[in-house]
């Protein structure tokens, strides 16, 4: 221990002599090493790494550097820069699928985009040094500030919560239990504490080596593993043995999924892989689920609507993505939409055997858009660029109201379209708890990458902070069932075509963070901001 130990020590005092272009590649390695400890990696060894090599690049800066702002600013845009470009990488790749139009503006994506994340830990580092200690206690300035520009970066110009440090936790179902209680934001302040505890080991004192921040961060992270075997041990899965649940993942590349030409290829795979070989469901209920956007005006084609009755079983539901438009014109507004589809209980086949089509009987609009993607901000100006052709449709999608509780077979649902499932808090209405969340997304956009990864990590967390099952329909994966308390119970692998078949999960009771919210995180921040007064008060008592 004492060698291990010693060897901290000495690489920390390494790291804190470092100046001009080797503390800026010592910040960007660590950046670059924390997002290590994301999926699919899930090297979490490199999360402690990396938010060390952060204190001791502060301890630098606050030592020896006479412009401390500009320094510490500098330091974490730099480690932010390496953390979102190794992280965040693969948003590139959707510039790719129409090459021809987009690919020269992939560098945007590769680059620009993790250079404005990098301003959060930019600013949290260089306002961190303003409040910094010699001793341990600097661990706690810094996890706070950083924890409070990532709540930040989630609020923000609609918000970007991907790659949260609790995130890190999720390639597991034991490890991110504590979202039940504290949130991502409290349960990842708790992690970066964690995390970055072993770096006050370095005391800079020569010869002295402090022990117990090391055995304090592992005894932490122990504490974690075992809560979450408890909880999943108290919390056993159970099933809706009423209720069956087929997912369909068609694997339909982006290229051919865009094609209009291709419409009705596109929807007789998503039909075939919906149907039961004539086994049924039995007497359980049935609910089929397709991806986002699987038929593309799906509410205005009678004859599709036709051959999905005939295809199901007569005690089949169908919830499918579809564009949508308000009405068939030049001047109609677009929606991203899920639809529920239904049979009349007076449905019956006529003479020539025909079933008559299933009805709309529920819609959802995507209400969170994805900033140029969905839709383009300063569309005036990008149309004089010659960047208008960035949106999907016209001027682009239009926003749905909010979140909605949509019913389906006697069961009530959340209905969240991919982006969506990435804002904690925020997965159903409040005053109305529904039974499920069910998520469609297509991923297709960015490959054979760690995003379509990282999104169902994000799935994840959403079943365990809300105790709610989740069930996720994707187009080339990552197909999955959720359970309540995050554990994964089948899933589609990237590109692979097929259906999940499985009993519906039931919900467990509502967890604490879902009843008190973001409030947690901030009586966590409000312990931290009064422990460490009371501890400078007290200092300047004695």
């Amino acid at each position: 221990m004492a060698f291990g130990a010693k060897t901290i020590t000495q690489i920390g005092l390494r790291v804190r002599s470092a100046r001009g272009w080797r503390r800026a590649l010592w910040a960007f390695g660590g950046g670059v090493g924390a997002a290590l400890s994301m999926a699919p990696y899930y090297f979490l060894p490199l999360l402690l790494v990396g938010f060390c090599v952060l204190v001791w690049l502060a301890d630098g800066v606050w030592q020896n550097h006479k412009r401390k702002r500009f320094a510490g600013f500098a330091t974490g845009w730099w480690f932010g820069f390496g953390y979102f470009l190794a992280g965040m990488y693969w948003m590139s790749f959707s510039f790719f699928v129409q090459a021809d139009q987009f690919a020269l503006l992939s560098p945007l994506a590769l680059f620009g985009l993790p250079a404005f994340l990098a301003l959060f830990p930019a600013l949290a580092v260089m306002l961190a040094l303003k409040f910094w200690r010699k001793d341990w206690l600097r661990v706690l300035v810094l996890a706070g500030f950083y924890s409070v520009f990532e709540y930040l970066r989630g609020h923000i110009l609609t918000g970007l919560p991907w790659n949260l440090t609790a995130q890190a936790m999720a390639g597991n179902a034991v490890l991110p239990q504590m979202t039940a209680w504290l949130g991502p934001y409290g349960f990842g302040l708790l992690v970066l504490v964690l995390s970055a505890l072993p770096a006050a080991m370095v005391t800079g004192k020569a010869g002295r080596v402090g022990l117990w921040p090391g055995l304090a961060s592992g005894l932490g992270f122990a504490g974690i593993f075992l809560f979450g075997l408890v909880r999943l041990w108290i919390h056993p899965s159970t099933d809706n043995m009423n209720i069956e649940i087929h997912i369909v993942q068609p694997n339909i590349p982006q290229r051919e999924k865009i094609d209009w030409d291709l419409w009705q290829q596109n929807f007789m795979r998503h039909v075939d892989l919906s149907r039961l070989d004539g086994k049924g469901a039995g007497d359980k209920r049935l609910i089929v689920i397709w991806p986002e956007n699987a038929v593309s005006l799906l509410a205005e084609a009678t004859n599709a609507r036709g051959v999905i009755a005939d295809s199901l079983p007569e005690n089949a539901a169908l919830i499918s993505g579809a564009v949508r438009r308000d009405a068939p014109s030049a001047d109609s507004r677009y929606y991203n939409s899920l639809l529920v589809l239904e049979r009349d209980d007076a449905s019956v086949r006529d003479a020539s055997g025909f079933v008559a089509p299933m009805k709309v009987t529920a819609s959802y609009d995507k209400h969170h858009l994805v900033p140029f993607g969905e839709y383009l901000p300063f569309y005036g100006a990008l149309k004089r660029l010659g960047l208008d052709a960035l949106a999907p449709v016209a001027e682009g999608f239009t926003p749905g109201e909010g979140l909605q509780t949509l019913e389906v077979s006697g069961l009530k649902f959340s209905p969240l379209i991919c982006y969506e499932v990435i804002f904690p808090g925020r997965s159903y209405k409040k005053e109305d708890r529904p039974d499920f969340i069910i998520t469609i997304t297509n991923d297709a956009w960015f490959g054979d990458t760690a995003g379509p990864r990282q999104h169902l990590d994000q799935a994840r967390l959403r079943a365990i902070e809300t105790g709610l099952p989740i069930m996720r329909s994707a187009n080339t994966g990552i197909s999955a069932v959720i359970d309540a308390q995050g554990r994964i119970e089948q899933r589609l692998g990237l590109y692979q075509q097929g259906a999940i078949t499985t009993k519906l999960p039931q919900k467990s009771a509502t967890p604490f963070y879902s009843i008190i919210g973001d409030w947690i995180y901030g009586l966590l921040l409000m312990g931290i901001v009064a422990f460490l007064w009371s501890r400078h008060y007290l200092q300047q008592k004695m």
